[in-house]
């Protein structure tokens, strides 16, 4: 019985409802005026994240940055999901305002109502990657730390797409 427990946790842990090969379901962040159909035609990276998690996946994002990719065809979005965090919104957006600055080329967004999680089934208080094709097919979709392993998959799956 303890064998199908962890076996069960096993299979749950690090698995978002997003499956590989489904073309995402379009949604819309009214507050901020955007919407998941305007990164057709670019490959896409999404970082939803608790801010509580933010050094979950800080490597492949780091990695990411490094690779310079065409931004004609690529773009990384951080989605920050305010609702999973203890910490005060006012400091939360102080921060991203100051990383935007600094990668002017990536798309950041704050979802005050946990949005993501219930149009998308995204783990909430955790760190989500998605990456999608050009034409909004999953091709990877993690919730959780990504291993090395996870990093470097995910790595060629982009560098494939591209």
């Amino acid at each position: 019985m303890l064998k199908k427990i962890v076996l069960s946790l096993a299979l749950v842990v690090g698995v978002s409802a997003l499956e590989v090969g489904e073309v995402v379901k379009p949604i819309t962040l009214e507050s901020a005026k955007w919407s998941s159909d305007s990164l057709q035609g670019r490959v896409s990276i999404i970082f939803y994240v608790d801010p509580d998690e933010k050094g979950a996946n800080a490597k492949f994002s780091n990695i990411i940055e490094e690779q310079k990719f065409d931004k004609k065809s690529f773009v990384k979005v951080a989605i920050i999901n305010l609702a999973a965090s203890w910490k005060p919104d006012f400091v939360i957006e102080k921060l991203l305002v100051l990383k935007q600055k600094e990668l002017s080329d990536n798309i950041y967004l704050k979802d005050k109502n946990s949005f993501f999680v219930k149009e998308w089934d995204l783990k909430d208080d955790a760190s989500n990657v998605i990456i999608l094709s050009k034409e909004g097919r999953i091709l990877f979709s993690k919730s959780g730390a990504m291993s090395e392993e996870e990093i470097q998959k995910a790595l060629e799956i982009v560098k494939e797409a591209l």
